[in-house]
């Protein structure tokens, strides 16, 4: 059988969250080498051994997505094991409060997590983007939430904008290096001619081509790993 991401090396940061996990084993079944990363090692763990189970290749690393010296040195050791990174996916937790109006917030709590979203995704990656250059290939993926705007999500929304921003820069700083930035969405999250959309993403053209919208329906019934796959795979350059 054949599958859609041999001898590929795939980080996984935030790997032992729901969609982080998800994504990550979606991944080796696939026939990537991912590398989970995590503030705490004993979920990691657990989620490795599920990997293995499934005859899948994976490897633990306690990090925190914060510390850019030490996700850059991560990313240094990856790329020598695996000869380059290929998929680089931020999936930490972002420390949202919701529940409560904007009014009624601390203005601290309102944005903390959009500058630990930003942060995070900038560190993560840059550090991945050093490698993907050198070989003009490559893939960024960054969980942004949704384009709804709902009561009382606190800073969630704000962040997820945010983030789009972050991804349409590095997309048009990486696009002519051939690496490609996709975000996301939640499934239903609602955009401009289209009801039933699960994920968009500003794609990085290949060199020579404009970086363009991405928008994807109903892959996977809007499983997020079905989604990044479906990213992943999109990414190949033309002949491979």
């Amino acid at each position: 059988m054949t599958v859609l991401l041999a001898r590929k090396t795939a980080i996984v940061h935030g790997g032992s969250g729901a969609v982080g996990a998800a994504v990550a084993r979606a991944f080796a079944r696939e026939g990537a080498a991912v590398h989970l990363t995590g503030r705490t090692v004993p979920p990691l763990e657990d989620v490795a051994r599920r990997i293995q189970d499934e005859r899948g290749v994976a490897h633990v690393a306690q990090l925190d997505a914060t510390d850019r010296d030490a996700v850059d040195r991560h990313a240094d050791a990856v790329a020598v094991a695996g000869n380059g990174i290929d998929i680089c996916f931020n999936a930490t937790s972002n420390d949202d409060i919701q529940g409560s109006p904007l009014l009624d917030m601390a203005v601290a709590d309102v944005l903390r997590p959009v500058t630990k979203s930003v942060r995070t995704t900038l560190i993560t990656a840059t550090a991945a983007a050093r490698h993907m250059v050198r070989r003009k290939s490559g893939v960024l993926l960054v969980m942004a939430g949704g384009r709804e705007t709902i009561p009382d999500l606190g800073g969630s929304h704000i962040a997820w904008s945010a983030l789009t921003g972050v991804c349409r820069q590095l997309a048009a700083e990486l696009g002519p290096q051939g690496v490609r930035v996709c975000w996301l969405l939640s499934p239903d999250s609602p955009a401009p001619g289209h009801e039933r959309i699960v994920v968009s993403g500003s794609v990085a053209a290949l060199p020579g081509r404009q970086h363009r919208e991405l928008v994807a329906l109903g892959i996977g019934h809007g499983h997020p790993a079905d989604l990044a796959l479906a990213n992943v795979d999109s990414s190949r350059p033309e002949g491979e």
